[in-house]
């Protein structure tokens, strides 16, 4: 059974997904997880490797979604990165690290807070 935090992640997940696809990216993998964490997507761009943290809120109770993203975290999604490219070498090694904050509120349409290059 999905909670519904876990199905606002997902939707927000999807919106962003769709969202980098529109831009003209290839969507590679979505949670993608090993036993350190997880990375929520991978895409490539214009021969650019995308890793894509994605929060997603209903409320702006605890702050701006990106708040969420402490030092720890941002160390924790680069090692994910680098990881991620050591396993999967035939997609090169350029790459960034981007954040996307969804806001589902009040029944209004979702919006999407994109930020490129965070780490």
């Amino acid at each position: 059974m999905v909670t519904r935090a876990q199905q606002v992640g997902v939707d927000g997940e999807t919106l962003v997904a769709t969202y980098l696809q529109k831009q003209g990216a290839q969507i590679i993998a979505r949670n993608w997880r090993i036993k350190e964490g997880e990375i929520d997507i991978v895409a490539r761009l214009q021969g650019m490797l995308l890793f894509v943290e994605v929060k997603s809120r209903t409320s702006s109770t605890y702050g701006h979604p990106l708040e969420a993203i402490d030092r720890v975290k941002a160390h924790r999604l680069q090692k994910l990165a680098l990881a991620w490219i050591a396993l999967h070498d035939e997609w090169g090694a350029d790459y960034r690290i981007d954040a996307a904050a969804v806001n589902f509120q009040n029944g209004l349409k979702p919006t999407i807070d994109y930020r490129v290059g965070v780490l």
